[in-house]
């Protein structure tokens, strides 16, 4: 395992995993550059709906990590919702493939997030990186959004998809709007397949040091639990109400139950930190 100080370029920097991750990395003796879309003291700027940045300045990078983008789970799924989603997920990672694979020196690594909306509601399957895609909107979009990143492969770049379960800690996320607003959505038999915020960070400097792993890789605990042992409440919202509220958004987002184990980073041998809820 490499115990090398990279250079880094961190886009959703400002974010609830970005701002842990970036913290940790320059703990960790990294150089962390954010890049975000208004000018920044120490950033790289660049515009992808308008094509605007300086390529000289996406130079000099041992490794990207991409994690901006639209926040998915929001609201209901609109025509207008579901373009600014696809937009800032699928096209956004296209342009930044097609801007460092350009580079004289593309970085060695990306690491771009995804998520396990991969797969779809599939309460029934124990799901690793091997299976095949769900269906549905976030099915469709995660798998355009992997797919986006196929020139910078093509270029010799480590890939690795982070599909991430659901990101728990108590200072932010769905956790401190859970622990407000106890409530259980539907069949409380639900399966969340979840991952504490310090294995989200460990998993990704892990990935950044195994230069074995790449592609797709799961991010939850290998212990998913049931939506009742999660959320502690007797407040309970049924399935017909989520899906006249909040329509498809309610169906994939807050209905689907869905089994993922982390395979590759199991065999792999990354050791985690928060296995059990």
């Amino acid at each position: 395992m490499e115990t090398a100080v990279f250079r880094i370029l961190v886009s959703g920097s400002h974010g609830f995993v970005g701002r842990a991750l970036t913290s940790f990395l320059q703990e960790a003796g990294h150089t962390v550059v954010p890049l975000v879309r208004s000018k920044e003291e120490g950033a790289v700027c660049w515009d992808p709906e308008s094509g605007k940045l300086n390529p000289e300045e996406f130079e000099g990078f041992d490794a990207v990590i991409h994690l901006a983008g639209e926040n998915i789970a929001t609201g209901r799924w609109t025509k207008k919702k579901k373009d600014k989603i696809f937009q800032s997920r699928v096209r956004d990672t296209w342009f930044l493939s097609q801007v460092l694979l350009r580079l004289a020196r593309p970085p060695k690594t990306l690491i771009c997030a995804s998520a396990m909306g991969f797969y779809g509601n599939r309460p029934n399957e124990i799901l690793t990186e091997e299976s095949p895609p769900g269906n549905g909107f976030l099915s469709c979009l995660c798998k355009k959004w992997e797919e986006a990143t196929i020139p910078i492969e093509n270029r010799g770049t480590r890939v690795i998809h982070t599909r991430f379960g659901l990101i728990l800690h108590p200072s932010g996320g769905i956790l401190k709007k859970m622990n407000k607003f106890p409530v259980i959505f539907g069949n409380p038999n639900q399966i969340i397949s979840w991952i504490a915020l310090g294995d989200v960070i460990g998993g990704i400097d892990y990935c950044l040091r195994v230069e074995e792993i790449s592609g797709p890789v799961n991010f939850t605990s290998p212990y998913p639990v049931i939506q009742e042992e999660l959320i502690k409440t007797p407040l309970r919202i049924p399935a017909c109400l989520v899906r006249l509220l909040l329509g498809q958004m309610g169906e994939e987002m807050l209905l689907s139950s869905s089994c993922v184990y982390p395979e590759k980073l199991i065999k792999s041998g990354y050791v985690f930190r928060h296995p059990i809820l």
